[in-house]
């Protein structure tokens, strides 16, 4: 959460990551145009959106199942902590950009709040996934 909120500041805003993405695109197409450097850069700064916040319901998720006891007849071990990881992860996200709407080079927006529940959506399928098949190498074993 720390390093989310440090790339929530002028650290990583537009106009600094621009400093990267636009030479590193022209190093290798030299060709290319600022259209698509602006479409490069946007699609790398909104896969930085998901995948910090799967990373953030990833943790979110070892944190809070860690503590968690099956409830009887449950179906999907570890479905409330899933819940309460995603909700932690919509929570931060809509305080972070919240935060984003009181530094200067950047803008809080809902749609990157949608993006960042999505991302941590992704992230608690991605380790449901895991989970699984950690359990399927082990009753097979």
């Amino acid at each position: 959460m720390i390093l989310i909120f440090a790339g929530s500041t002028d650290l990583l805003s537009s106009r600094r990551t621009s400093r990267i993405i636009g030479p590193l695109c022209r190093f290798f197409v030299p060709t290319v145009t600022e259209e698509t450097i602006r479409l490069v850069q946007m699609v790398v700064r909104k896969a930085g959106h998901l995948t910090e916040y799967a990373v953030l319901a990833a943790l979110a998720f070892r944190s809070f199942s860690g503590s968690e006891t099956s409830a009887p007849g449950a179906r999907v071990p570890g479905t409330t902590a899933m819940r309460h990881a995603w909700l932690l992860s919509l929570f931060y996200a809509a305080t972070d950009e919240l935060h984003q709407a009181f530094v200067s080079s950047r803008q809080g927006s809902p749609w990157d709040v949608l993006l960042d529940a999505f991302g941590a959506f992704v992230g608690l399928c991605i380790v449901r996934w895991w989970a699984r098949v950690v359990a399927v190498k082990r009753s097979g074993s």
